[in-house]
């Protein structure tokens, strides 16, 4: 991690050249702190997003910059529903990403069009949630402005980095967005995340599957299925409607196609995220399709092959304020731990880095290995004292399972979901 206490104030301008290769051409959109440019290098266009860090209190850079190196790594998942992620450099101490540029725009134009593109368009922003999804990663942000479409007229996600912490996003001076950015965001956000603040849920892919709901509908109608929501007069009720899943279904039935759209809006707009789809598969069922594309299909991961040269087994933190931390859960049984508490208070084996939200409990889950190779986890932890099982606040999962205090078996490859975080289970 740099120095992020002195930078340099760096505005560019067309003709400009940023750290010697990328010369602007001219600037795509612009936020609080970030800005993002259309840039050339060689001959190739680029956008190159730069956070304007010397506009950025010397107290939240450090952990800004961790999201913005996040983004950067998600960028680089392999899927042409994504907007890749090319290069990640410094000039004047401030960070950028430069990432493909999609020439043809994003999403916001074609609302309300519900034209012959709709379907095509839902199973990309489906398959792009996907690859996201199978890497431990949520988006949160799932909205039109954050639809780009490519050169090759594929729609693709982007802004999946900062998202990975929405709480910040609508707290913490508003980093990338303008004020009357807010209730954009809010719009697509799922009842359990507004609950948030009060001890809601741990995020899970359902919170993407709610804001895809919200995007289809507005994809099809023009306006938002909770009704308008331009002030802080209507976002009481538009919330309200939301938490008892009181959609706009007049709107939808009153298109010459709509009723083929139903079943899937419903399964997305569910306000208990527990009888909402619960995967892209799930969602991918009610699509309507046109005979021109070709199914997206979720491949179900084969079953885990134990190593006879495996050393161990470990937990990677593949979202939160560590990523891409490891620990090795093997080499804490060799050192005589016998059950591996997971939480945020010191007095866990695993201390879980949550300095910017209180979504980890402080003690979260439990980790037991039963024999070698064969390890469970359990939500809650034995409590001092009183000797009693104590579950967390917001849940444990694995690939969207719950979790319950009689346990879970786990297997290489399994996404352990708590809170903010998101883990993976692995062999090495």
């Amino acid at each position: 991690m740099g120095n992020y206490q002195i930078v340099d104030r760096c505005d560019f301008r067309p003709g400009d050249v940023i750290d010697k290769h990328y010369t602007v051409r001219k600037t795509l959109g612009e936020g609080s702190f970030g800005v993002v440019y259309l840039t050339e290098n060689r001959g190739v266009l680029n956008a190159l997003k730069l956070l304007r860090l010397w506009e950025v209190p010397s107290e939240i850079r450090t952990p800004l910059i961790q999201r913005f190196e996040m983004e950067f790594h998600t960028g680089q998942i392999d899927c042409d529903n994504l907007v890749r992620s090319q290069a990640y450099g410094m000039v004047g101490g401030n960070p950028y990403i430069v990432m493909e540029y999609c020439p043809g725009g994003d999403l916001v134009p074609l609302l309300g069009k519900n034209d012959e593109r709709t379907p095509a368009i839902c199973h990309d922003i489906l398959v792009g949630l996907d690859a996201l999804h199978k890497k431990g990663k949520v988006h949160r942000d799932l909205k039109p402005e954050n639809v780009l479409f490519k050169q090759n007229g594929k729609a693709a996600l982007t802004d999946f980095g900062i998202a990975g912490d929405r709480t910040h996003r609508l707290t913490q001076r508003n980093i990338f967005g303008k004020p009357n950015q807010i209730f954009g965001t809010y719009a697509y956000m799922p009842p359990e995340q507004v609950n948030r603040a009060r001890g809601g849920a741990t995020v899970l892919p359902t919170t993407d599957i709610f804001s895809f709901g919200v995007l289809v509908y507005q994809l099809l109608t023009g306006v938002l299925p909770f009704g308008p929501l331009e002030s802080h007069n209507e976002l009481a009720e538009y919330q309200k409607k939301g938490k008892e899943g009181l959609w706009n279904r007049g709107a939808l039935q009153s298109l010459r196609n709509g009723q083929q759209w139903t079943r899937l809006i419903e399964c997305c707009l569910q306000p208990d995220f527990r009888q909402r789809c619960q995967n892209v598969q799930e969602v991918l069922k009610y699509l309507p399709m046109q005979s021109h594309i070709v199914p997206h299909v979720v491949q179900e991961a084969p079953p885990p092959v134990m190593k006879q040269l495996s050393h161990g087994f470990q937990i990677r933190i593949l979202q939160g304020e560590e990523y891409g931390r490891t620990y090795d859960l093997t080499g804490m049984i060799n050192q005589g731990v016998r059950l591996i508490t997971v939480g945020r208070q010191p007095d866990n084996v695993i201390v879980i880095k949550s300095d910017y939200s209180d979504f980890i409990s402080r003690h979260h889950c439990t980790l037991e290995q039963y024999s070698p190779g064969i390890w469970a986890i359990r939500d809650g932890q034995w409590m001092k004292g009183p000797c009693l099982w104590k579950s967390s606040s917001n849940g444990t999962y694995v690939n969207s399972t719950p979790v319950s205090a009689n346990g879970f078996f786990l297997k290489s490859g399994d996404i352990i979901s708590m809170g903010d975080v998101t883990a993976r289970f692995e062999n090495y």
